[in-house]
């Protein structure tokens, strides 16, 4: 959950809201527990719907940063923060990208506890320190989440971004919030109350990651990571990754398992690669030319 000043006006944010409804929630069934949060939970992917538009306003400004050879820098605390290092991890393996294209700060640091990140939250120097340690270029996209739109880390951290000239976006769960002030695109989630009052790891939560899967998914899909929907970039760095290369390239073509086989073989195992060979019935390093001359992206090298 998280905090702010304490002469900021906080209990009268939409996320702090308390149900009086909810005053006997201690007293009801297990059952009806997991029914009132399911309930709940519902409310979130309408909240995001009725921030469509803002959300493909700043997916397409992001990826065109990306697009560029820009980076993607997540910044949050508390809940927010650690959503935001599990969609960054996430970009490397499931589509490719280099350490560092996608990074996520975590106010207090992503090794700290949980109640040390909570407490650094209040540290608007940090946030602005932090980013300006990436050495932030007008090509990098900033992304600062907090559910109140008001806490101190993250509005340092996109002050520091601003200045800079990078793009700015504020993902929120309230309405013209300092932080959406700043930002140059404001993508509000409104889901009001929770279930638990001012527990903003429930359905502030459960939208912030939702609104982290589309930045991320929808930028890497922009940007050629996918052919349809198989994600031609993954890493295959166990075996069930490999049995999912395997898969996809049997998906895209066509081909039977065998020559399947044979092309991840002579392609070092990528699928990519692969798929262009198959397809184009062209050799590995055939492959590769018409690859870098479509910029990676699957679907161009297989134009005539």
């Amino acid at each position: 959950m998280e905090t702010a000043r304490s002469d900021s006006g906080l209990e009268r944010l939409p996320t702090e809201a308390w149900d009086p409804a909810g005053a006997n929630l201690d007293l009801r069934s297990t059952a009806e527990l997991v029914e009132a949060m399911n309930e709940a939970d519902a409310e979130v992917p309408r909240a995001v719907a009725r921030a469509r538009d803002e959300l493909v306003a700043a997916i397409d400004a992001i990826a065109a940063r990306l697009a560029d050879g820009g980076r993607l820098v997540y910044a949050g605390a508390g809940t927010s923060g650690r959503l935001a290092l599990v969609d960054a991890v996430e970009c490397q393996s499931t589509f490719g990208l280099p350490p560092g294209r996608v990074v996520a700060l975590v106010a207090g640091g992503a090794e700290a506890s949980a109640t040390a990140q909570e407490h650094a939250e209040d540290d608007a120097a940090a946030g602005a320190e932090d980013v300006a340690a990436l050495d932030p270029t007008a090509k990098d996209a900033v992304v600062a989440l907090s559910a109140s739109g008001r806490t101190p880390y993250v509005l340092g951290a996109l002050e520091e971004a601003s200045a800079v000239g990078a793009l700015t976006v504020a993902v929120t769960c309230v309405e013209g919030s300092p932080l959406g002030a700043l930002a140059d695109h404001e993508v509000a989630v409104v889901v009001g109350g929770e279930l638990i009052a001012g527990s903003t790891r429930l359905k502030a939560g459960t939208a912030q990651k939702l609104v982290l899967n589309a930045i991320s998914t929808i930028s890497m899909v922009r940007l050629g990571k996918t052919f349809g929907n198989l994600m031609v970039d993954v890493v295959a760095t166990n075996e069930k990754l490999r049995e999912r290369v395997r898969a996809i390239v049997r998906n895209a073509t066509g081909a039977p398992a065998e020559r399947v086989h044979t092309a991840l073989e002579a392609s070092g195992g990528d699928a990519k690669l692969a798929i262009v060979m198959l397809e184009l019935g062209v050799d590995a390093r055939t492959a590769r030319a018409r690859l870098d001359g479509a910029g990676g992206v699957v679907r161009r090298a297989l134009e005539p």
